[in-house]
Formats: structure tokens, C-alpha cells, sequence
């Protein structure tokens, strides 16, 4: 290592006597400055050579271990500046794995068929998430009671005059207008809907009251795409 200093020291001392070659190199300097300049180059090699020593066996860990994390700090600037490509690349990687998770990509949205062999699809509701089973045998989106109930639908001024069908037979529902739905990308106001009564629906269902909306839905294989209008 002290083989390394003193060669930067010649480069060092050949820098300097370039300078004073020019014509205006160190013509300017006094003898004060002079004097100067040579007790900081005569410190900077002391204080180099005894930092050499006393760390020469720790100093390839110390130059690794500054590598790593120059290399890190990399990592986040890059990741940082493709924040949003990454961010579209791991959403459609997590619709892939992960069942009921929505992959968004402007008004497309992409979601793998889930273990029962239905589709689940997260949905915000007047900004509250509800998990809703996609039915385009539903008339109309549905909620369960606790869902409604969630996103602060008025429950005790609902009146229950609509009949459904459910798997636990016939039951009633409640006619109510949500203000806002999204899925991903896909935003629709004032969409129809229906409340079901306490104990009656177990999943909300995803009808075609939102469905209708949407330019063009399609499932391939364990996928299914919905495509909003612009």
C-alpha cells in the first residue's frame, strides 16, 4: 500500500512541476506560500503512510465494504428513476401469483382465477376496499350487509323491496346508488347497486351493473382482462 502512495506522490510532484512551467504557474506564489504548500505535501505523506500501516490488513475490507455500498446506492437511484415500470412489472407479476390481486395498467386490469376456480376481485368502494367475487350472472353488484355497512352506506334507512336469488335461496335486497367504484384503473360513478339483508351473502358479488360499463371483458385460461373506456 505505501508503494501505491508514493506513487501518487510522483504523480503528484509531476502535476506540480508542470504547473510551474507555465508561465503563470507559480510565478504569483511568495516564499510564505511555498513554504506552505510543501508542509502540507510533506503532512499529507505522513499522515498517508501511518494510515497505510495501521490499517493495510483491513484496508481491502474497508475498499470492499465501500464498493457494496456504492453498488447499493446505485441500486436505489436506478430503482428510484423506473419507479413506475417497476412498480407495473411486480403488479403483474403479483396478478400471476396471487388471486384476487388487481394488476393495473391504465384502464386495464388483470386478475389470476383464484383456488375455487371463480375470480375475486379487490374493489374500492367509495375509497374502502371490498373483495367481491366476479358474477355476470348478477343482474347488478351486490353487497353483503357488512360491506354496505363499511363503506358507510346509511343501513338503517335501507328498505329491503328487491327480490334476489342466492345460494342460500331467495332473499331481499336493498336498492342503493354508489357514488364511486374503481377496480385498478377502471373508475365508474353513481353505479347501481343492490344490499343484501343481514346473513344472506357471504361474498360481495361484482355484477353487471359495473360490468356493463366496461369495453370489453375477457378471460384466458386462469386470467381475466377488463378493459374501461378511456
Amino acid at each position: 500500500m505505501q508503494r501505491i502512495l508514493w506513487l501518487l506522490l510522483g504523480v503528484l510532484a509531476a502535476v506540480l512541476l508542470m504547473i510551474a512551467q507555465e508561465d503563470n504557474g507559480f510565478a504569483s506564489l511568495s516564499e510564505a506560500d511555498y513554504a506552505s504548500l510543501a508542509v502540507k505535501i510533506l503532512l499529507l505523506v505522513v499522515v498517508g503512510s501511518v494510515v497505510l500501516s495501521l490499517f493495510r490488513e483491513r484496508f481491502g475490507a474497508a475498499v470492499q465494504s465501500a464498493l457494496i455500498w456504492v453498488v447499493i446506492a446505485l441500486l436505489l437511484a436506478v430503482g428510484y428513476t423506473y419507479r413506475f415500470e417497476l412498480q407495473e412489472v411486480s403488479d403483474r407479476v403479483l396478478a400471476e401469483l396471487v388471486p384476487g390481486h388487481v394488476a393495473a395498467r391504465g384502464h386495464e386490469v388483470l386478475v389470476a382465477r383464484s383456488s375455487g376456480g371463480g375470480f375475486t376481485v379487490a374493489a374500492q368502494i367509495n375509497d374502502v376496499r371490498v373483495a367481491m367475487a366476479l358474477d355476470t350472472g348478477a343482474s347488478s353488484v351486490v353487497l353483503t350487509h357488512e360491506a354496505a355497512k363499511a363503506i358507510g352506506l346509511p343501513l338503517e334507512v335501507l328498505t329491503y323491496t328487491v327480490n334476489v336469488e342466492t345460494a342460500n335461496g331467495r332473499a331481499r335486497a336493498a336498492p342503493v346508488t354508489l357514488d364511486r367504484m374503481a377496480v385498478g384503473g377502471i373508475v365508474e360513478h353513481a353505479v347501481p347497486a343492490l344490499v343484501a339483508q343481514p346473513g344472506q351473502l357471504h361474498t360481495s358479488l361484482l355484477g353487471m351493473s359495473f360490468l356493463n360499463r366496461l369495453e370489453s371483458l375477457e378471460v384466458h385460461g386462469d386470467q381475466l382482462l377488463m378493459r374501461g373506456y378511456p
